[in-house]
């Protein structure tokens, strides 16, 4: 079984103790991304429809780095603080992704880190 981490630039650098992604064969998996810039580490500015666009952007530039693309995401973990949120999100969803679209959940939580409304993590398949 080959292990990979994945690490790229082009998304925000990990603030704890995991890796942006790894990789375990042809199975990637995505860590929760929330919506940092890169370049600066700080929470994206805009309103709510804006930073679920930069975790998707944080999520195909961890994808892409692993060898894949976000349509290759067999399951999609969203943590909302505001469940309310949940028609944006699809919404949004839609402009990133195909169909056949993939596995899905949307969870409720209390609080995310630094205070954002919105995290999503994933598990991504790629050919080999």
């Amino acid at each position: 079984m080959a292990r990979e981490i994945i690490h790229t630039d082009k998304a925000p650098q990990a603030i704890g103790t995991y890796s942006q992604a790894v990789k375990v064969d042809n199975v990637v998996y995505l860590s929760g991304q929330i919506p940092l810039v890169p370049e600066t580490m700080e929470v994206v500015e805009g309103d709510f429809s804006v930073q679920v666009r930069r975790v998707f952007d944080n999520l195909t530039a961890v994808a892409e780095a692993a060898g894949g693309q976000l349509q290759d995401i067999v399951k999609l973990n969203i943590f909302l603080t505001d469940l309310s949120h949940f028609a944006t999100v699809n919404e949004i969803m839609a402009e990133y992704f195909v169909q056949p679209y993939p596995a899905r959940a949307a969870i409720g939580v209390a609080s995310l880190p630094k205070g954002v409304p919105v995290e999503m993590d994933g598990v991504m398949h790629i050919d080999a």
